[in-house]
């Protein structure tokens, strides 16, 4: 999902926009909903910084695949009960695809004006991209991804609590996917598919 290379310069400011939209998405939405759990636990904030996880970023280095830090949420103060929560989690996969129609518009401005500036047009380039991915990538239904939250609030309660007690797991589970390359071949075509319909979208409007 993450690459290291020379252009590192681009993707770093890339994957910090898509990782801090996701978590602040999921925070805003928490606190819209009555949960004050995260401003309380100061995430409420688009500093990338207050959302960064030091394991997440180590595996992010090792296996290529990492995460930031869960945003606390208190379901039992969300109004509307478990559908309180399907929004919560549906809150940012929603934002990072917004976020990356942005990015593509953006792009596509720049390039409809002629306007050169590599630097900002290769940040906006892969922020798109990342968007994409982590949307898609959250979606897959295995803890502690947004998927497998969705899942839970969907499930009958017996069923969701035998479903979440595969999470101490979930970060092997997800490791042996990546290794023989099942997440590439799930998100790939799904990130590709919604690529035709935002160039769609945003070849129209410009």
């Amino acid at each position: 999902m993450f690459d290291f290379g020379p252009d590192m310069v681009f993707r770093i400011p890339a994957m910090l926009i898509a990782l801090t939209v996701h978590e602040y998405a999921h925070a805003r939405m928490a606190v819209t909903l009555g949960d004050d759990t995260p401003r309380i636990a100061g995430r409420l904030t688009l500093n990338p910084i207050a959302h960064l996880d030091p394991v997440g970023l180590i595996m992010l280095w090792i296996a290529r695949i990492g995460w930031a830090k869960p945003v606390p949420v208190n379901p039992y103060n969300l109004r509307n009960g478990r559908n309180g929560m399907l929004m919560v989690s549906l809150a940012g996969p929603a934002t990072n695809l917004v976020t990356a129609l942005i990015a593509l518009i953006l792009v596509s401005i720049l390039e409809r004006f002629n306007v050169s500036n590599d630097y900002v047009q290769n940040i906006l380039t892969l922020t798109y991209v990342y968007n994409l991915m982590f949307a898609v990538f959250n979606m897959i239904p295995i803890p502690p991804l947004d998927g497998a939250k969705i899942v839970s609030t969907l499930l009958p309660s017996q069923q969701a609590y035998s479903f979440e007690r595969i999470a101490p797991y979930s970060i092997f589970i997800l490791i042996g996917l990546m290794y023989i390359g099942l997440i590439g071949k799930i998100i790939y075509p799904i990130v590709g598919f919604i690529d035709v319909i935002f160039s769609s979208i945003v070849s129209f409007i410009i």
